[in-house]
Order: structure tokens, then C-alpha cells, then sequence
């Protein structure tokens, strides 16, 4: 469209625009005014549909997605958690460490219990030798038959001072049980300690059994007994079983019945047989399981500190009481007897009294050492020292010289 000349002004322009008359008829016609109410309406209505959705994006609904009646107890505790607003204070991230150098080692989850097997708790056992060569392949043979889960235990042998083939023999024995995996006759694992401590002691029973030699063999064989301890002993152990090599019989439930007693330190009587004209008589062996008397803390109290008190000898009238004199083992096995000195042929040990220090001492304690210096210790530490008088394991007959018994019978 061309302008005209001379540019737009009011004249021309008014001149093109309608008459007011005709604007004024279009605005009261119907139809455009229904057009301009629906138009509003819908204006109106649109936003009062963007305001509502706007306003509901800010509620939620507050409740369980079903009836607190079809909830089970986690879901209403779950639920009800909601109900308070948490607050961290302090709150640290974890830290994670990941140095192969630094390991944790948690003894919280072990411990000893009376259901021992059914819990899965593991047992080291442990047994010193010296010149024991004699008596291995019975001592292993006992040991396979133990009912007790092979796959929870433990075994770790202590070789010192040894003239003879007890190693060659050891090593042999080992291999001969945990070759029989199939049969679930080998053990969880095996270790060997090799240790001297000089010990020139004569092994022949006369000799190592007769009263001078008890000092020094007893300092020697704690000494034996704690650096195997200490060698052997693992996190996940929740009892320590010391047995002597040379028991020749032994109930194949001893651990299942030791650990059903439930106490800190526990040891069975020690008896022997002797077979004289075809006659079996049932001797007693061990005199150093016993219960203290006055006789024997006066005669303590008389000594040097450093004097160590050998228990079943002449030299040491003590008037102590012997679990050996005590017991048959033809009647209830359960019974028990609170002791104060305790033999180490047979003893069955919560893991965490030896964790908390209590070994076997190589020097006097309470003037006793290494079995009965450990039952002192134990005692004076609060733990239970217990005997059962009727439950007998057997040991070798060693055939005592008479005057190493000090006048007490051997039978």
C-alpha cells in the first residue's frame, strides 16, 4: 500500500477508520459479546486450574499406604519411625582404611559356652613333648576318636629338649590323621613348636618324678606350656584343651562333656591300671589336683617366697586334700568339687582366662609353679577351679619308686 504524499495525518487516517455508529453496533452485537464471556470463562477457569496443581505440589499425603490393622509389627515400627525427625549430632562419615598393613581383630563375637559344638566354637588343644616318641601313635589314635567337630579344632604340639625321634614320629602321626579328610578325621589345622630350654632332667621315672628334680622339671615344663600358649593361641579360639601325651583311655565325649559344666577351668580325675596276677587294679596317678588346708598355708607361710612347694612328697607334708582319694568312676560323672591346685595331664581352659594373663608360672607363685601356681593365679583372679571326682581319664602306670609317693599308696 502506498502512502500519500506528504506523510499520515489525523484527517486521513480518521477518514479510513469506521464510523463510531457501525463500532457501537459490533460491540452490542450477541454474538461477539458471548464470544468475549466465553473467552473470559476460559481464561478464568485455565488459571484457576494451574494455580490449584501449584498448590497441591506442596501437600502430600501422611499416612501408611494400608490399615494400621494389616500391618505386621516391623511395618508399624518402620512406620512409626517416621514419626520423629532424626538429628545427627556430631555426625562423622566412616573411614575407610584401606592399608593391607592394618587388620582389626574383634574378640567381642568369641566365647565359651555349654553348647560349644552347636555354636560353632573352635578348641585348640595343646600338648608339650619331650621324648614322647613311645607314646604318639596311641595319643593319636585317642584323639581321632574325639566327637567332638574336628573341623572347630585346633592342634599345636610344643618339641623341646628331645633325645629321641619325637619330631620324625609327630610329623608322621600328623600326617597319618590329616590325610583322612574323607572320613572327617583330620583336624582344622596343625602346628608344630620347636623349642629347647636346656633342660639336662633324666626323663626315667625315677628321675624326673623324685623330689629334687620337681623345682627345676616343673619350672621347665611352664615354660614349655606358656611359650606354646602363646605360639597357638588364635583370636577365634574360645577354649584351650591341655592333654598330656601318655593317657592311655579317655572318654570320646571329653570336650562335649567338659564344656557342659560351664566352668573356667576344669580337670577330671587321673587314675591309672596296673596289672598285677591277672588282677586289674585301678591306682591313682595325679596328686597335684588337690584342695588347700591350713596345714599347708601354715607350712607356706614358714617357707622362702621362692620355695616351690612339690605336691605328694614326703619332704612337704602339706595335709591337702586329693581329688585322687575322692570319686569312682562308676558314679555320676557330673559331680564337682572346688579345687585350689590343679595336675596338668587333663585341663580344659576358657580361651580368655589365659587372655587375661593367667599362665602357668616358672617361677613360685604363691610358692607352687606351673599347673598349681596356675590354679593360685586363677583363684586369686576370680576364676572357678573345678574337679570332677568321678570322671576318670587313665594314665600310663609309671610304676612310682615308693619314696616318691611319701608314704601315700599308689592304689
Amino acid at each position: 500500500m502506498l502512502l500519500p504524499k506528504g506523510g499520515v495525518n489525523w484527517k486521513a487516517a480518521r477518514a479510513r477508520l469506521p464510523p463510531w455508529r457501525a463500532i457501537i453496533v459490533l460491540l452490542t452485537r450477541t454474538r461477539f459479546l458471548v464470544s468475549i464471556a466465553v473467552t473470559g470463562l476460559v481464561i478464568l477457569l485455565w488459571r484457576g486450574i494451574s494455580s490449584s496443581a501449584a498448590e497441591m505440589q506442596s501437600f502430600y499425603c501422611y499416612g501408611p499406604s494400608k490399615s494400621p490393622m494389616h500391618m505386621t509389627i516391623n511395618e508399624m515400627n518402620e512406620w512409626n519411625a517416621h514419626l520423629q525427625t532424626p538429628v545427627n549430632f556430631n555426625h562423622h562419615e566412616p573411614y575407610d582404611v584401606n592399608s593391607t598393613s592394618i587388620s582389626l581383630v574383634d574378640l567381642n563375637p568369641i566365647k565359651s559356652s555349654p553348647k560349644a559344638a552347636a555354636n560353632g566354637e573352635r578348641v585348640l588343644i595343646l600338648t608339650p613333648l619331650r621324648d614322647a616318641s613311645p607314646y604318639l601313635p596311641k595319643y593319636f589314635d585317642l584323639l581321632s576318636e574325639l566327637t567332638y567337630p574336628h573341623d572347630l579344632i585346633d592342634l599345636a604340639f610344643l618339641v623341646g629338649d628331645s633325645t629321641d625321634d619325637t619330631l620324625a614320629v609327630l610329623s608322621s602321626e600328623l600326617n597319618r590323621i590329616q590325610d583322612q579328610v574323607e572320613e572327617k578325621i583330620a583336624f582344622r589345622s596343625a602346628t608344630i613348636v620347636q623349642k629347647d630350654f636346656g633342660s639336662d632332667i633324666d626323663m626315667e621315672v625315677t628321675e624326673k618324678h623324685s623330689f629334687e628334680a620337681q623345682g627345676p622339671r616343673r619350672k621347665s615344663i611352664a615354660r614349655a606350656r606358656n611359650f606354646l600358649l602363646y605360639s597357638a593361641l588364635k583370636p577365634d579360639h574360645s577354649w584351650v584343651y591341655w592333654r598330656d601325651v601318655d593317657i592311655v583311655d579317655s572318654p570320646k565325649k571329653i570336650l562335649e562333656d567338659f564344656m557342659a559344666h560351664d566352668k573356667d577351668i576344669l580337670v577330671p580325675n587321673i587314675w591309672f591300671h596296673r596289672y598285677e596276677n591277672g588282677i586289674d587294679i585301678e591306682g591313682k596317678f595325679d596328686y597335684n589336683s588337690w584342695i588347700e588346708s591350713d596345714k599347708g598355708r601354715r607350712l607356706a607361710d614358714s617357707l622362702p617366697k621362692d620355695t616351690i612347694l612339690a605336691e605328694g612328697y614326703k619332704e612337704f607334708d602339706t595335709g591337702r586334700t586329693y581329688l585322687v582319694k575322692f570319686g569312682d568312676w562308676r558314679k555320676n560323672k557330673d559331680e564337682e568339687i572346688e579345687l585350689d591346685g590343679v595336675g596338668g595331664v587333663n585341663i580344659l581352659v576358657k580361651a580368655d582366662v589365659h587372655r587375661a594373663g593367667i599362665n602357668f608360672p616358672a617361677y613360685a607363685f604363691e610358692n607352687q609353679a606351673e599347673t598349681e601356681g596356675f590354679a593360685k593365679m586363677a583363684k586369686r583372679a576370680g576364676y572357678q577351679v573345678v574337679g570332677l571326682p568321678n570322671y576318670v581319664v587313665w594314665h600310663i602306670d609309671t610304676e612310682e619308686k615308693p619314696g616318691n609317693l611319701g608314704g601315700r599308696k599308689a592304689y
